[in-house]
Order: structure tokens, then sequence, then C-alpha cells
């Protein structure tokens, strides 16, 4: 997917501003889908006005700057389906808690603790949050999307309380240090 299509699926719900669109991209609803910015979005909204794909109005607002206004057109829903006819690229997920984790055994068990509670706190937030969007969505597809959602965070949630003992274990640096020999061995086997 790539900004045009996540504008364009924006607009389809509402019209918005680029603002909006942004605050939507950068941690509402649509965060979860791919990443944007201001410096990607707005030069999209322009591009897909010259094609005739979305509209923008300008709204006076008292006391405030006007606002630009997007709303999606016929031939912008007609490009968003097409679209959506592609086949989506594979899931990417990338954490940085993930990446601490990968060296908790040569790390303090504090650090870890800490890292795993703010992790637990952050994952359990989102369930909270999403479930709230849930239950006011009567949306199949956005039903779909959140439940999703829902149930991948609590299965890590889950996998999260199941393994925290494991990496919470002592000093096991010497673990590691015959991981990264291993891993080495291997891929000089591979050369």
């Amino acid at each position: 997917m790539n900004i045009r299509t996540l504008c364009l699926g924006i607009l389809q719900f509402d019209d918005a501003t680029g603002y909006e669109i942004n605050k939507l991209v950068a941690d509402g609803r649509f965060s979860h889908f791919i990443e944007a910015s201001y410096g990607s979005i707005y030069p999209a909204l322009t591009k897909m006005m010259q094609e005739e794909l979305v509209t923008c109005r300008t709204e006076i607002q008292a006391g405030k700057p006007s606002r630009k206004v997007y709303a999606i057109t016929p031939a912008g829903q007609a490009e968003l389906f097409r679209a959506l006819e592609e086949s989506p690229k594979p899931n990417r997920f990338k954490s940085e808690f993930l990446f601490l984790g990968l060296f908790a055994n040569a790390l303090p068990p504090a650090l870890i603790a800490k890292a795993f509670a703010q992790h637990e706190r952050e994952l359990s937030a989102l369930v909270k949050d999403m479930q709230a969007h849930y239950d006011r969505c009567k949306n199949p597809g956005s039903q779909f999307a959140i439940g999703y959602g829902i149930a991948a965070n609590k299965a890590a949630l889950e996998y999260l309380h199941e393994c925290k003992d494991l990496l919470l274990e002592g000093d096991q640096s010497k673990d590691l240090a015959q991981d990264v020999a291993n891993e080495t061995t291997k891929e000089a086997s591979y050369e």
C-alpha cells in the first residue's frame, strides 16, 4: 500500500484536512497500517487534486487560519478500489522491544523487567483503545481489521506473560556469546 491509497481510504470514510489525515496515520485508527508523514501526505494530496481523485474546499474559521478540507471524488473511489484489488505485500513487523529482548540475557535483569513492564502497559492500553473503537464500530470490515489487531496484541501480551521469567533468570551472558558463536559458524559454513 502506498500513501495515495491510504489517503484515499481515509477520505472514503470522511472528508478531512491534511492535519487530520496525519493525526489518523500517526496515532489514530489508521496508525496500524503504514508509516506516513506530513512530508509525504501533502504532496500526495496535491497530486491527487491534479488528477481529480480528490477535491479541496477552504473552510473559514473565526480567529483561526482557514482549513483546506479534502474529499474523495468518484474517480478517487474507483482508484482506491482498483488499488485494493492488488495483492497486499507481506506484513512487516519491527520492534525495538524485541531487539532489546534479543540481548536480554546480557543485560541487567532490572532493565529487562522495566522494559517488560513498559511494553505490557503499552500493549494493554492499545488493546483497551482498540476495544473501545471496536465496540462503537458498525462496519464489518472495520470490525474485522480492529478485531484482528485486538487478537494479535492479546496474543503478544499472553506470550509476554509466558516468557517473562525466561528472560529474567539471572546472568546468561555466556549463552549469548555461545549463540553468537554458533550463528557465526553457521554463516561461515554457508559461504
